[in-house]
């Protein structure tokens, strides 16, 4: 079993609403979302066992939809009981082992029409998160995004989201991944070679019903 790891974003307190600036979508009068700043939030960790070689950030929102039938629809929301799946929202690799903390808008700094680019970057190796999959086919939009993209959960959802921000310390300084990976390949390559782990959680929501509570 794999030992604690103490990750801390001073952003939000532990489960609490992440703030608007570290998502990709925010509540608008028209249209009912817009754009959001997209900063990357500052994370820290520590208690880091020895022979950790190097770290992978990933985070990931379990309780996306699972079809899309409803989503962003007038008229209808998105049932509480549809079952969810995973979107990942944040996939860096290879963390040199020195590091403990990725400042505020190190991997993301706004919204990056078709993406920012995966690949090796001055914090490890960034993959691809989920708007890749969700832009698919969209002409202005399409692209690999690579990197942080925060939050934009369906505006008719009728749960809030929670967002998982976990770092692992690993036994290896590089994972042996394909040139374009994506959250569930990270994880599958990392399995065997996670020395602790810590995990700080944040929720939000773009349904206007439930942010009034």
């Amino acid at each position: 079993m794999s030992k604690k790891l103490d990750v801390i974003i001073e952003a939000w307190s532990y489960g609490d609403s992440i703030p608007e600036e570290y998502a990709f979508c925010v509540p608008a009068d028209e249209g009912h979302i817009t754009m959001g700043p997209n900063l990357s939030p500052a994370i820290r960790w520590s208690s880091v066992p020895a022979g950790t070689k190097g770290f992978a950030l990933i985070c990931h929102d379990p309780d996306v939809p699972s079809r899309p039938d409803d989503v962003n629809k007038e008229g209808r929301v998105v049932p509480a009981s549809l079952p969810r799946v995973d979107f990942y929202h944040w996939v860096l690799v290879d963390i040199p082992a020195e590091t403990r903390r990725l400042e505020k808008g190190a991997d993301s700094q706004g919204t990056t029409p078709r993406g920012k680019k995966p690949g090796r970057g001055p914090h490890g190796l960034r993959g691809i998160n989920n708007y890749t999959d969700w832009f698919a086919g969209d002409a202005e939009m399409s692209g690999d995004y690579g990197g942080y993209d925060g939050p934009c959960p369906p505006w008719n959802d009728q749960i809030v989201h929670h967002y998982h921000f976990t770092v692992y310390a690993l036994d290896v300084a590089k994972l042996k991944l394909p040139p374009r990976f994506g959250g569930a390949e990270a994880l599958a390559a990392l399995d065997q070679h996670v020395l602790a782990q810590g995990a700080w959680i944040g929720t939000y929501t773009l349904n206007p019903e439930i942010r009034r509570r």
